[in-house]
């Protein structure tokens, strides 16, 4: 995380310039809020991002994150002009510690994201899409890497597809630059489900409440733990995984758990 839990310890009182954010029953929020540049990521955006993601990750109180945007673009990547030319604007929260890369910002929330795809995905938008846990997106919604038609390469997300879908796949999407629909995403494994427009907040209502029927700190040590795996040799991963259920177990989620089973009730997470 490039912020510490004491620098997130609050959201900023004024809010963010590019980020609408709103906490109920333990879902976070977090609103892509700049349509007018069609949610284009500059600078000061990015931190944001990084600081409200980091303030999510430390939060116990937040079991999920929805992530979404405003207008009729979900996101179209970086914002080149921006980036190359610089930005002036006052910031709405410190600077981080390291250069924000949003792949590795994805990896480290270590709590379910369900991506709210309302409308065309492009470029580095692919790493907020490619990082969420669950995407559900409207039949509407187009999805596509153009970098190569500006002399570019899709780098990071390359690394971020080749865990979604087939190294040729991935490949194929960075080289030909397609627009795939909704449906057409769904079938490679980017998106996790397709909905009309007027359906999309009730799936992501309902697949969130049907998370939060579960052990949230099971949750996040499997998410965290499906990391970290990345980084180890395959003789090391099961000696890992035991240690990670030891560990799981000795949890307040664990101890309630089991207790809600033998007494056949339900569990009350996050006592």
């Amino acid at each position: 995380m490039l912020y510490t839990a004491k620098e997130t310890s609050t959201l900023p009182a004024e809010g963010f310039r590019y980020l609408l954010t709103s906490l109920d029953e333990h879902v976070l929020t977090i609103t892509l809020n700049r349509p007018e540049k069609k949610n284009a990521l500059n600078p000061p955006m990015l931190n944001e991002l990084a600081f409200a993601l980091a303030y999510a990750h430390y939060a116990t109180d937040i079991w999920l994150v929805v992530l979404a945007a405003a207008g009729d673009t979900f996101c179209a990547g970086m914002d080149l002009k921006s980036l190359s030319s610089g930005d002036t604007e006052t910031a709405s929260v410190p600077e981080p510690t390291g250069p924000v890369r949003l792949g590795e910002l994805m990896a480290e929330l270590h709590k379910p994201c369900i991506a709210r795809v309302q409308g065309a995905v492009y470029a580095g938008g692919f790493l907020l899409v490619g990082g969420s846990t669950y995407v559900i997106a409207a039949e509407s919604a187009t999805f596509s890497l153009p970098e190569v038609k500006r002399g570019l390469f899709p780098f990071q997300v390359l690394a971020v597809l080749l865990d979604i879908m087939p190294a040729r796949t991935a490949l194929d999407l960075c080289l030909r630059a397609k627009t795939l629909t909704a449906v057409e995403a769904q079938a490679i494994g980017l998106v996790t489900d397709v909905v009309t427009t007027n359906e999309l907040d009730a799936a992501i209502t309902r697949l969130a409440d049907e998370l939060k029927l579960f052990s949230p700190t099971a949750m996040q040590f499997g998410l965290r733990a499906y990391q970290q795996l990345k980084k180890l040799p395959s003789s090391e991963q099961q000696a890992f995984l035991y240690d990670q259920f030891v560990q799981l177990q000795q949890t307040p989620d664990a101890k309630e758990g089991m207790a809600a089973f033998l007494e056949k009730r339900t569990p009350n997470w996050g006592k």
